[in-house]
């Protein structure tokens, strides 16, 4: 079956968005309260009988935060068929284009890429009504190394995060797959310019 996918150049919009603006979104009100099977229905229905986990209860393992037009999302999909993987964009255009290119991919193929999906949503508000806490690694990335030195200062001086070392990260699929999959990414090694990555584990709490 012949199947079109979305074209980036109807889906245009600025590179940021205001996140502390006035905006209407849908959200759980906990972790718990979230229907997952709404964004990976045959995902569920693939799994039926025993072992079937509950649409509440069921964990997304990634999160790509500020997902752009969806390159990491469909990436990791093929690198953890198993896991669900979900992509925030708070950019009306844009998260319309992950959904409709989500929605291709599976129409193209059935079997794969149902374990990944797009919420519009502002994740500097709305993070803890989708996730649990203390739920992984954060894995950050950017090209501009003002903004890396400050996102490695601010991880380093929280109590509840410490750095991954480089030798824990040898054997990290995913390393190879940041900043050399989305459009973002494409184009910092098209211009020759240079990404630079930190990631972080989640500690316990002591006060826990």
């Amino acid at each position: 079956m012949s199947v079109s996918m979305p074209q980036k150049r109807y889906y245009r919009q600025r590179a940021h968005s205001n996140p502390m603006a006035d905006h209407s979104f849908q959200y759980p009100v906990c972790p718990e309260q979230m229907d997952w099977s709404q964004l990976y229905p045959e995902y569920f229905r693939s799994l039926g009988g025993s072992g079937k986990p509950d649409k509440h209860k069921a964990q997304v393992e990634f999160a790509d935060i500020g997902c752009g037009y969806g390159g990491l999302l469909v990436e990791l999909s093929k690198l953890f068929p198993e896991q669900l993987i979900l992509g925030l964009e708070i950019r009306v255009k844009v998260s319309d284009y992950v959904q409709d290119r989500i929605r291709s991919l599976r129409a193209a193929e059935p079997s794969s890429y149902q374990n990944i999906a797009c919420l519009r949503s502002n994740a500097m508000k709305y993070l803890p009504n989708f996730f649990t806490k203390g739920q992984g690694l954060v894995y950050t990335n950017t090209d501009v190394e003002e903004v890396h030195d400050w996102i490695v200062k601010h991880f380093s001086d929280h109590p509840l995060f410490c750095r991954v070392s480089d030798e824990e990260l040898a054997d990290d699929i995913i390393i190879s797959h940041l900043g050399t999959c989305t459009e973002e990414g494409k184009k910092v090694q098209r211009n020759g310019g240079k990404n630079f990555l930190a990631v972080f584990r989640r500690v316990e709490d002591p006060q826990t």
